[in-house]
């Protein structure tokens, strides 16, 4: 069988996936993305885009189309302790001239991936929604890659892995770490409570956390994070608050991930393919987004050698927040230690909400 070549190729059509497709065939090289999953779909996510996000829309002529999408503008943040204690933190206000947009918002990911992967195809990526890819084979020197996926094969001159934090590139290639399975989260859409328009809830509970934002219509995302024998619990915990009839939870584990060194030869990984974010930490959507782009550039730019660096200062500044929030999510006296330092010292808190969901 013959295999379509191609400059490069991308598994996974998620946010990082779409945002490498899109730069690497603005500039020139020929490009395919292989999705397996039909968009729109569904994703179990936090929903959340941070301000950090619209430099990366504004390059890819996006911002406009994606405050069309159906969503709602995020306020404040509230934290909610096991002990019931609150502390309210206002979202930074609203900047919303075209030259410096500066605002939180929460969209679904049905809507906002398969915006992105309509672009990538828009900026002459070829998109093929694929069976899962099979085999991975790198052929010849110079290395070139042969990937099986949906019983075609196609080839490629660079390998991106943009298949999430179960990448199929990853364990084919023997690099995926051993599971932990430690934690699981849980995802609903749900109707908005009316006192919570425009606000995100972030709460502690003894048996693991939950994550409400209004992402629009009238509608809630709702995100339950538990170890694996708590899980009834905190489902049971929830249906009694939010009043749930029924539920239809969607899950995904792992919710850490030990990183990949992201590069090899002609290959690269980004988004959760290579490093898991934290999802208490606020989303992994800019950081998908952001070493997509990055990537994307450097291949351009023949200057891949630098990417493991520069993917490195992508996430400078922001590990140790991931940790503290992981340790807060299986402690719960922890987290409240740690509420009660915001509460004597609100400049604390002002920094942990910038960094998670600031950007």
């Amino acid at each position: 069988m013959t295999a379509s070549a191609y400059d490069v190729l991308i598994v996974g059509g998620g946010p990082s996936g779409a945002v490498c497709a899109a730069h690497c065939a603005a500039g020139g090289l020929k490009t395919l993305a292989l999705e397996r999953a039909v968009f729109p779909r569904h994703k179990v996510c936090g929903d959340c885009l941070n301000p950090a996000v619209w430099p990366i829309f504004r390059r890819l002529d996006l911002v406009d189309r994606v405050l069309a999408l159906p969503h709602s503008r995020l306020t404040a943040v509230d934290f909610i302790g096991a002990d019931g204690s609150r502390i309210n933190v206002p979202l930074p206000k609203s900047r919303e001239d075209e030259a410096d947009l500066r605002i939180e918002i929460a969209v679904a990911r049905s809507h906002l991936d398969h915006l992105l992967l309509e672009r990538a195809r828009e900026c002459g990526a070829v998109v093929l929604h694929s069976g899962p890819v099979t085999r991975i084979a790198a052929n010849d020197t110079p290395i070139r890659w042969e990937v099986e996926a949906g019983g075609e094969i196609f080839s490629a001159k660079w390998l991106i892995a943009a298949d999430g934090r179960n990448s199929t590139v990853a364990r084919l290639r023997d690099l995926l770490p051993p599971q932990r399975r430690n934690r699981v989260g849980l995802q609903i859409h749900t109707p908005l409570p009316p006192d919570l328009a425009g606000r995100v809830v972030m709460r502690f509970l003894p048996c693991g956390y939950a994550g409400l934002a209004d992402v629009g219509q009238g509608r809630a995302n709702l995100c339950l994070v538990a170890r694996p024998e708590n899980l009834n619990a905190i489902r049971a915990w929830a249906q009694q608050h939010f009043a749930l009839i029924d539920p239809d939870w969607s899950s995904v584990t792992p919710l850490d991930r030990a990183p990949i060194w992201p590069s090899g030869e002609k290959l690269l990984l980004v988004g959760d393919a290579a490093r898991v974010v934290e999802p208490f930490t606020g989303e992994g959507i800019y950081y998908a987004m952001a070493s997509g782009e990055l990537a994307a550039k450097l291949l351009l730019s023949g200057q891949t050698a630098s990417y493991p660096k520069a993917h490195r200062d992508l996430y400078r500044g922001r590990l140790w927040i991931n940790l503290l929030a992981k340790q807060a999510c299986l402690q719960p006296r922890f987290a409240a230690s740690i509420l009660g330092l915001a509460r004597m010292f609100p400049p604390l808190l002002r920094l942990l909400t910038r960094k998670i969901v600031g950007g």
